[in-house]
């Protein structure tokens, strides 16, 4: 048997091929979007793509799988477990095996058999994976979301994510009595899951790639002696935020991502016709670090770094509606990030520029900075205003007084909260995720937008205290508070009401 592990940092998603040398086939397990990356793998290692499945309907990835079941001729298998309403919409169309707990999937002399375990989601399967050329006895398990190294998969996703109310608490008891199951099951299997840390599907991932069941009963809090009443209350307490594109993702891989037929064409363009297209209030995602971006940057383009988390902060703010100009810090870059978007299924990049190009004769902007000692020297005076983007969990831990929290995923949609004058102070733990919220408040025409330098990390180095006091921030009197909220749409995008309404 020829196991291979395919990791995707920036998604914090591990995807597998295993195949049967003895016969030169192979199956792929949670495939992403950019399917050539499996073919070329098989190609390599002298096998080819018979089967593709998945653990289940995916919310933060775009699904690759009918993608790779197209391009191969390779046999679909899909879950048919869980609720009508979420099972696969294409499934009868590619002509798709549904299984069901016990389904097995034979490639040569390895079996992957179905394990129906349900919890993250109502349909979610585990495969254990058996060797037959070497033993009847299984080797390990594939667990998707369902297991983790140290944790397990979050239940809350289809209340928070898909809008499910009163879910979350019957999928959690669900997810308990899933993992009852793994109590037959010998200590020495290996397991592989579909996620690493990072990952916003559970809430405190490993960062090793697999891990063993016994090792897991040692460690993994949800292994551990406790009734169904302690484990709903802990699997549900200080869960992340998912990003909003997870909403959208898991209908897309519901009904039947679009088929590519291979990767993007990418639209280089010159930094001429990426003012033009500014100019126009199109959208400019400018990709360069942070620090780049503060320095000089095109009035009205928004800062998303082309980091590891590039994607996912994409998604949580721009909505799926919305053509997108890319700016670069290289031609390579781009087509790396364009790359990155379809993994999200986001496919409108009209076009690409490097950034220094764009540049070229424009008056830029700066985004000023705040230092900790400059900022607790003026906290409380009247006009100025912190704003944390951290996560609720961040915020509950200790923040700022006095500090107003919008996670930065709805930041752009809470706009008409905030008033419309004085200066706004982003901050976040590190000053990574402010700076992104600082570029989005000045393209939506604040007058006076600052980010705090290192965030909480130089607050709390430079000696200065938190708080957990949550006493309600007032913003201004309420006739000015009045006269914003009539004048701002309450969902703000597509995008920023076209830089609201150039900047009213």
């Amino acid at each position: 048997m020829l196991f291979k592990y395919l990791y995707d940092p920036s998604l914090s998603q591990a995807s597998y091929l295993i195949g049967c040398q003895a016969t030169g086939e192979a199956v792929v397990v949670d495939p992403l979007r950019d399917v050539d990356q499996y073919m070329a793998l098989a190609e390599r290692e002298g096998l080819r793509i018979v089967a593709v499945t998945e653990t289940h309907i995916h919310a933060d990835y775009c699904s690759g799988a009918r993608e790779l079941a197209l391009r191969t001729s390779a046999q679909l298998y899909l879950s048919g477990c869980g609720e009508a309403e979420w099972r696969y919409g294409f499934a009868q169309g590619d002509h798709a095996v549904e299984m069901s707990d016990g389904h097995v999937i034979t490639i040569g002399n390895v079996r992957l058999t179905a394990m129906h375990t349900p919890g993250h989601t109502p349909e979610h399967l585990s495969f254990s994976v058996t060797d037959g050329a070497a033993s009847e006895h299984a080797m390990g398990l594939l667990t998707g979301d369902f297991l983790f190294v140290g944790d397990v998969g979050r239940p809350d996703l289809l209340e928070i994510a898909a809008h499910q109310t009163g879910t979350m608490d019957s999928s959690a008891r669900t997810l308990y009595q899933s993992l009852q199951r793994l109590a037959a099951l010998p200590d020495y299997l290996q397991v592989w899951p579909g996620h690493g840390a990072g990952s916003a599907c559970g809430r405190a991932l490993g960062a090793v790639p697999q891990t063993t069941l016994g090792y897991e009963r040692l460690v993994n809090w949800a292994l551990q002696p406790q009734t169904e009443d302690e484990f709903v209350a802990e699997v549900l307490r200080g869960q992340p935020e998912p990003p909003a594109y997870f909403a959208v993702m898991k209908q897309v891989n519901r009904d039947g991502p679009t088929l590519l037929g291979g990767l993007p064409e990418i639209p280089h363009r010159s930094g001429f016709e990426a003012q033009q297209w500014l100019e126009r209030l199109g959208l400019v995602v400018d990709a360069r670090p942070a620090d780049e971006f503060a320095l000089a940057h095109m009035r009205g383009s928004l800062n998303i770094p082309g980091s590891r988390t590039f994607a996912s902060w994409f998604g949580a703010i721009i909505d799926y509606g919305t053509d997108v100009w890319l700016l670069a810090s290289t031609e390579e870059q781009g087509v790396h990030l364009v790359r990155e978007l379809m993994s999200i299924g986001f496919d409108r990049i009209v076009g690409v520029s490097v950034a220094d190009d764009a540049l070229i004769g424009v008056d830029t902007e700066i985004v000023a900075q705040r230092s900790p000692v400059s900022l607790a020297g003026a906290l409380g005076r009247e006009g100025l205003l912190v704003v944390d983007v951290r996560n609720r969990s961040e915020w509950d831990i200790g923040h700022l007084p006095g500090a107003l929290h919008i996670p930065l995923g709805e930041l752009p949609h809470r706009l008409g909260e905030l008033p419309a004058d004085g200066t706004i102070v982003t901050m976040c733990a590190s000053g990574g995720r402010s700076a992104i919220a600082a570029s989005l408040l000045l393209m939506a025409g604040a007058s006076s937008v600052e980010n705090l330098t290192d965030g909480v990390q130089g607050w709390t180095s430079a000696g200065f205290a938190l708080t957990t006091d949550d006493t309600p921030v007032v913003l201004a009197p309420p006739d000015r508070r009045a006269a914003r909220d009539a004048a701002a749409p309450t969902e703000i995008p597509p995008f920023l009401d076209r830089r609201m309404n150039r900047e009213r």
